[in-house]
């Protein structure tokens, strides 16, 4: 088999995600309440996307920054009439401006998790909070699996199958901890999750790198994949579910 490792990074697509991830944002109704977004609160959005939750934030009063890495995503966060910057979050480099920092189902796409924390912290305003809910321990394990396997089995590149960050509490609170927040509440959350859309269109958009390697076999190795998680994640309607599992966090930067 021969592989393409020209590219591993994740792209993205303004239209394509609105199509297929819309249920991203759709379903951060519980993280936003924990956020409780107040008028007059300056508040960044750490992995804003195309400005969905963005939106939501200033429609509750906020005065909004919205960050991002996808120009495309942010050219639609723009297109809505939000301020939003192209920004890393692995490297946050602002000083002590904002009362609260939000991400919603963005964190486990950044790999240095330590640097996003310490960027965060500057970020806050003494006694501002952190409030977070991203890819927890067990996170789409069934569809990792998948995916490894046939990697193995076509002698790709697994690690493409999963590169994103999913902590326990444990392990999340604790590096928290040691930078110094503390923790007002944080809890693990399996969330199974209707794909409107299906399976297919899922992997597509979430893990791209994995399939474009196979080149011209890449259509196969999709529908090998599909093949290997009916069984636990299609009913008997054809409807499809991802095993999600989400952690969720609030935490205050102390004065």
């Amino acid at each position: 088999m021969n592989v393409n490792t020209s590219s591993s990074k994740q792209t993205w697509s303004a239209d394509t995600y609105s199509t297929h991830g819309r249920f991203v944002a759709d379903l951060a109704g519980a993280v936003f309440e924990w956020l409780a977004p107040q008028a007059g609160e300056r508040i960044l959005d750490l992995g804003c996307g195309d400005g969905a939750l963005t939106q939501k934030l200033a429609d509750a009063g906020a005065d909004v920054l919205g960050v991002d890495l996808s120009d495309d995503l942010l050219s639609a966060a723009r297109k809505r009439g939000l301020t939003v910057a192209k920004g890393d979050g692995n490297a946050l480099d602002f000083p002590a401006e904002f009362d609260a920092v939000f991400s919603n189902a963005a964190l486990h796409w950044m790999n240095q998790p330590e640097k996003v924390i310490d960027g965060v912290s500057r970020a806050l305003k003494p006694g501002g909070r952190f409030v977070a809910e991203f890819g927890g321990h067990g996170n789409v394990a069934a569809i990792v699996t998948a995916m490894r396997a046939v990697g193995e089995r076509r002698a790709g590149d697994e690690t493409l199958a999963g590169p994103w960050f999913f902590p326990s509490p444990e392990v999340y609170g604790d590096m928290l901890g040691d930078a110094g927040f503390e923790i007002r509440r944080i809890g693990l959350y399996p969330r199974p999750t209707p794909l409107k859309t299906g399976m297919k269109e899922w992997l597509k958009l979430f893990r791209k790198p994995f399939f474009a390697q196979f080149g011209d076999a890449a259509d196969s190795v999709l529908d090998e994949v599909e093949q290997l998680l009916r069984p636990s994640l299609c009913d008997a309607r054809g409807n499809w579910t991802a095993d999600y599992v989400r952690i969720r966090v609030e935490a205050v930067k102390p004065l």
